[in-house]
């Protein structure tokens, strides 16, 4: 459904340290960052051979309004990756927002919630119930 999505941070630096953690726990690849230009962009943009692909950019900017109920979620293969996610997140400077398990959505639903260090609400997920 999405092709790309971009959020802000008010310290680039200390943003790629935390999301650099984040993704490499879900396998997700970094493809470039420029501090001059105030980007970091992960996973794979998207061209005519492969529609498919998403990517995640942070960039410089203002910090993030209060806006509760607006998040960004991340699928994750395996329930062990939502743990790495969680685990990475906390250890490099995100806030626990819900520590990993399994969720009411439906009975497969497992993830873990963090606030990164800009106060970004973010998730990830794993719908599968046997992915360990």
């Amino acid at each position: 459904m999405l092709d790309h999505v971009s959020l802000t941070v008010a310290d680039l630096a200390r943003a790629e340290h935390f999301y650099d953690a984040i993704f490499a726990a879900l396998d997700v690849p970094k493809v470039g960052s420029d501090h001059a230009d105030a980007w970091i962009g992960y996973g794979e943009r998207s061209d005519a051979d492969h529609p498919e692909r998403s990517y995640f950019s942070v960039r410089l900017g203002p910090a993030p309004d209060d806006a509760p109920r607006r998040h960004y979620c991340f699928k994750a293969s395996t329930r062990a990756a939502v743990d790495a996610f969680w685990q990475a997140g906390v250890t490099h400077g995100g806030f626990d927002l819900g520590a990993p398990g399994l969720r009411h959505y439906h009975a497969s639903y497992y993830a873990a919630f963090l606030f990164d260090p800009d106060g970004n609400r973010i998730e990830a997920v794993c719908h599968r119930a046997d992915a360990g």
